[in-house]
């Protein structure tokens, strides 16, 4: 197994045929896997530090990639819990997605959007736009615009949370999803996921070839990636 360069193998996730109750499944299981291994800690880290000398009425907050709304479900209790007004914004390609995500989340003050990200054209811009395990779906050449639309629509910027490509992290989610797991996509997507993330220096490289030159890029257990940029 080679770590030292991204796959472009196609995860399961990305094609066009898999049912929707199985792609529900596998949403349910990111949640729990989010969960306890901190990755809706790293997306609170994230909006914490774009917020961080911000006195605003009210915030609002803007997830591509939403999925089924986990994240966005994550940020409305931390809101709620430190009298955070916000309103979220959640954009999906998928709209069975977007649809799960509306009926799993109805009492969180959201406009859910089922479109490609660089369609959508907001009246106000989001204060904070953010993706979540979702850039390593991408190309490098893809990512730089999406970091550059991003760039343009956010008023206080954006930050992204994404996986290190390490070897442990690699074994350590495969031998996990095979024994937990009942998702054939998390069995498959998971150790896949792994692969198709990126080093630091990718990252860097990749920022800097979308004229991004302010950022910052922080390891985050359990061999995550977040990256902030702010306008």
């Amino acid at each position: 197994m080679k770590f030292s360069q991204r796959s472009y193998t196609q995860e399961f996730l990305d094609r066009d045929d898999i049912p929707f109750n199985d792609i529900k499944r596998n949403m349910q299981e990111l949640d729990v896997i989010n969960t306890w291994l901190g990755g809706h800690g790293i997306t609170l880290s994230g909006i914490k530090e774009l917020l961080q000398t911000q006195k605003l009425e009210k915030v609002i907050i803007c997830e591509i990639g939403c999925g089924g709304g986990d994240n966005l479900c994550a940020i409305n209790k931390w809101c709620e819990k430190n009298n955070v007004a916000a309103f979220f914004i959640g954009i999906d390609i998928n709209a069975h997605c977007i649809s799960y995500a509306r009926e799993r989340n109805p009492s969180i003050s959201c406009e859910w959007i089922t479109s490609d990200y660089a369609k959508v054209m907001f009246d106000q811009k989001p204060h904070i736009i953010f993706s979540s395990l979702f850039c390593h779906h991408f190309s490098e050449e893809q990512l730089q615009k999406m970091f550059q639309w991003m760039h343009a629509n956010s008023s206080l910027g954006f930050f992204i949370n994404d996986l290190h490509r390490n070897r442990l992290a690699y074994y350590s989610i495969k031998i996990l999803t095979a024994i937990f797991s009942r998702s054939y996509l998390v069995k498959n997507d998971a150790p896949l996921s792994v692969l198709r993330g990126f080093s630091k220096s990718e990252l860097n490289t990749i920022l800097s070839d979308a004229s991004i030159h302010k950022h910052s890029i922080k390891w985050k257990w359990a061999f995550r990636w977040l990256i902030i940029v702010k306008r």
